[in-house]
């Protein structure tokens, strides 16, 4: 179903993040069968034609017909065309044949459900992670992650003048079961909810730990605790704590956590971080209006 609300008209907002996905290209038939060719638009490139398409149909009541797209928007119907079609190849819109018309596809709803979510999420906990970062005891690097399947995904980050230089940038994946942040949000989750993640120990080849009974141990472990750590198992010069931030109903939304060099914490301060982190997620939750 297209991402249509109870009015009839789509978000604009919603459309206009999806530009950047549209491909300049379509797929034109040919008597040798089918090949893709530049779309060739007067004075705007194929992309921004995308954007003002997608930005027409979010002020529509419902699907719109090619042609009164190609007038509205001053473009040669063959272009409109062909740049409807990529459009739906691509997964955008979809094309509703009984009214020979378009509409944005639920794909487009989806991306702009997902930005629209870890942009609140990330201005949420900013000043979380700049807090976390200025009452650590030792020189620490901050940040924020997501789950994403059985990776984790980094979505914020918090930095001091000394802060370490590490691998847990915006936007880099890794696997939760080698991460603090990993850990913390897979305690948070149930036994079963996990081997759905993970069902194999084979998904867990060349990991710490290396099978399901090791991570159902460690995950316990976690949970009595209240946060989660790791030891060099990302980077041997580094360590992390961290601990799971919940939504209103009870998912575990995020994670907050610490990295610092090993050499610079012992037992005794990386539990002080840990409990650091674990008072951050909770304000994250409060935040989140988890309970």
């Amino acid at each position: 179903m297209a991402p249509f609300h109870r009015s009839g008209r789509v978000d604009a907002s919603v459309c206009a993040i999806v530009v950047s996905e549209i491909s300049d290209s379509v797929v034109v038939a040919t008597a040798h069968g089918r090949r893709r060719c530049t779309v060739v638009v007067p004075r705007m490139p194929a992309a921004r034609s995308a954007l003002r398409v997608l930005s027409l149909l979010a002020e529509q009541a419902g699907p719109v017909r090619a042609s009164t797209i190609a007038r509205a928007l001053d473009l040669p119907r063959s272009s409109a065309y062909q740049l409807l079609q990529v459009m739906r190849d691509e997964g955008f819109l979809v094309h509703y044949p009984e009214l020979g018309a378009w509409g944005p596809s639920a794909r487009v709803q989806q991306i702009g459900s997902r930005v629209a979510a870890a942009t609140r999420l990330e201005r949420l906990a900013q000043p979380i992670l700049d807090r976390l970062v200025r009452t650590a005891a030792v020189p620490a690097t901050s940040h924020l992650a997501v789950l994403a399947g059985s990776d984790v995904a980094y979505a914020g980050r918090g930095e001091g003048r000394r802060s370490p230089a590490t691998v847990s940038r915006v936007g880099v994946r890794l696997p939760a079961v080698r991460t603090a942040t990993g850990r913390a949000m897979l305690a948070a989750l149930g036994d079963d909810q996990v081997r759905a993640l993970i069902p194999h120990d084979r998904d867990l080849a060349g990991e710490r730990p290396a099978t399901r009974t090791a991570l159902t141990t460690l995950l316990a472990g976690v949970r009595r605790r209240g946060w989660a750590r790791e030891d060099g198992e990302v980077d041997a010069t580094y360590g992390s704590v961290a601990a799971a931030a919940r939504d209103a109903a009870g998912y575990p939304a995020a994670a907050v956590g610490l990295t610092f060099r090993q050499t610079a914490v012992g037992e005794t301060d990386r539990d002080a971080l840990g409990a650091l982190c674990a008072a951050a997620a909770a304000e994250l939750t409060r935040r989140l209006g988890g309970g």
